[in-house]
């Protein structure tokens, strides 16, 4: 079921995205070579409770799921699409992007946000890789008008990577309505044909991301149960707002 946020849900959903993006910017300022990527869950727990918010992430369990997830934040390198379980051991170098995708919980309500970040100075196909996956999550913003629909979204994201080159978009992993919940109906996927699926509406929070590789759409999960990679080890971007769809132009709530 599709929830329309009141006023009241609306303003603590916005306070909470500006804190959201605040720890997530963050964590991005401390990202270089030598850096774990455990230092990086552990500064984005902290941040989050410092501002006296709850993790969303740590310890979520949904369903069909066999352990929660156990870190605050998700840490996803080179070709890890999502989800990357943060470790002590796995030390960034240069040359590596790093996908960050943080929620958290604030006056209980949820926030999503993620973005990939170079690690020093990384090759030209990376570095656009990058750039195209950020704007395709601008072009999707931008179709996120009350009256349209959600496949006009996933065409307007689909449809600008494919102008960028020959990349993957994941289809298997996609946006979704967050807020009472970190995940809630709709289900949106990054590729669709124009005016199809459900309508958008004035008062809807949800959260846009595209998922894009490098080479093939196509994805395997590690043995962890969590970890999504691309099939062919090729790297992947991800970047993600959460947004309130209004009459006209979407807002993005996570920003600061």
């Amino acid at each position: 079921m599709i929830i329309i946020k009141t006023p009241e849900e609306i303003e603590i959903i916005r306070e909470g995205g500006r804190h959201l993006a605040t720890v997530l910017y963050a964590v991005r300022e401390i990202i270089k070579p030598g850096v774990s990527t455990k230092d990086l869950d552990m500064q984005a727990e902290k941040l989050i409770r410092d501002m006296g918010d709850t993790p969303a992430f740590l310890n979520y369990r949904p369903e069909g799921a066999m352990t929660p997830f156990p870190a605050a934040l998700c840490v996803s390198v080179n070709d890890e699409v999502v989800h990357g379980i943060p470790k002590k051991n796995r030390i960034l170098k240069e040359g590596d992007i790093v996908s960050i995708d943080l929620g958290i919980k604030h006056k209980g309500l949820f926030t999503d946000m993620a973005l990939t970040a170079p690690v020093g100075k990384v090759i030209d196909k990376n570095l656009k890789l990058l750039q195209a996956t950020e704007a395709a999550l601008q072009a999707g913003i931008e179709a996120a008008r009350g009256g349209n629909t959600i496949g006009d979204i996933g065409y307007a994201i689909e449809n600008f990577v494919h102008s960028q080159g020959r990349y993957g978009i994941v289809e298997v992993l996609s946006g979704h309505g967050v807020g009472r919940a970190i995940h809630e109906d709709p289900y949106i996927p990054n590729f669709g044909k124009k005016g199809k699926g459900a309508k958008l509406m004035p008062g809807m929070v949800v959260a846009l991301e595209p998922m894009v590789n490098l080479g093939t759409k196509n994805v395997t999960i590690d043995d962890d149960e969590w970890t999504f990679r691309t099939a062919d080890r090729k790297s992947s971007a991800h970047f993600e707002h959460t947004i309130l769809i209004t009459e006209g132009e979407a807002e993005i709530l996570t920003k600061v």
